[in-house]
């Protein structure tokens, strides 16, 4: 699906969805109609309304196995984000355990990471142009500065393997939700879903072809939970991207008040 879909607002989504899904069905009713000659009409009879229970197993089966991978990457996602936060905000709380210089500096590379996360990872993310090449420096360097402090006591020396440890979950963090940013339900699963879905409702077309406000209605009840479906998988598909997208407020939450204040 095009970056142009997934940033639509719900509602529109949801009408570009539910407009193409009575498109095509108005398109396979209105082409069985027409074939639909005697000759044609007995043929379409003859298919058993039998058959239509397994073809709406089969799809309910695409459906399902395409919204675990959704749901399974967003629960990765939120879990990645959460656990960011909370080592991030680990550090800070140990950090006060080095007063002066040393716990500024840390407070300050937090802050400058969180900011640098929020405005400038998150778009990339959105975009799925992310990428776990760039080091972030600001975690880098507090790793330097953890690695770098004296500690002049056996408490300060378990905070600093505390401070190095929650660092390294951070990093650790980051890397996951980097890499579920680039997810999505690809090319092969959609087209299987969409060829499922239209082997159905042209089933449905020819089983009730003799009754045209029959065929309406069989054909409308089942495009509609199509698009429902198509809409709900399509709205979670990509974690970082949309209205209904992560945002970094778990992250904001727990950023350390800048050294002047």
């Amino acid at each position: 699906m095009d970056d142009w879909l997934h940033n639509l607002p719900l509602p529109w989504m949801a009408f570009v969805v539910f407009a193409a899904t009575y498109l095509i069905t108005a398109a396979i009713c209105v082409v069985v109609t027409v074939l639909g000659s005697p000759g044609r009409a007995r043929a379409f009879k003859a298919i058993s309304p039998g058959m239509l229970p397994p073809l709406g197993i089969l799809f309910a089966l695409f459906v399902a196995f395409t919204a675990a991978q959704v749901w399974a990457d967003t629960d990765r996602a939120n879990a990645a984000v959460i656990r960011e936060a909370s080592a991030l905000r680990t550090v800070v709380i140990l950090a006060a355990s080095f007063p002066g210089e040393p716990e500024a500096h840390l407070r300050r590379l937090i802050r400058r990471h969180i900011e640098d996360a929020a405005t400038q990872e998150w778009p990339m993310m959105s975009r799925h142009s992310a990428s776990l090449s760039p080091v972030p420096q600001q975690l880098a360097e507090a790793m330097q500065v953890a690695l770098a402090l004296n500690p002049s006591s056996t408490g300060q020396q378990i905070a600093q393997r505390e401070i190095d440890t929650a660092l390294e979950n951070a990093l650790d963090a980051r890397r996951q939700r980097i890499t579920v940013s680039l997810s999505q339900v690809n090319f092969a699963k959609w087209s299987c879903l969409f060829v499922q879905a239209i082997c159905m409702l042209v089933a449905i077309a020819m089983v009730h072809s003799d009754n045209r406000g029959a065929l309406a209605i069989a054909t409308g009840l089942f495009a509609s939970g199509v698009a429902v479906s198509i809409f709900l998988i399509l709205a979670h598909d990509r974690p970082f991207t949309g209205e209904l997208s992560i945002s970094p407020a778990p992250l904001l939450q727990v950023i350390p008040e800048s050294p002047a204040s």
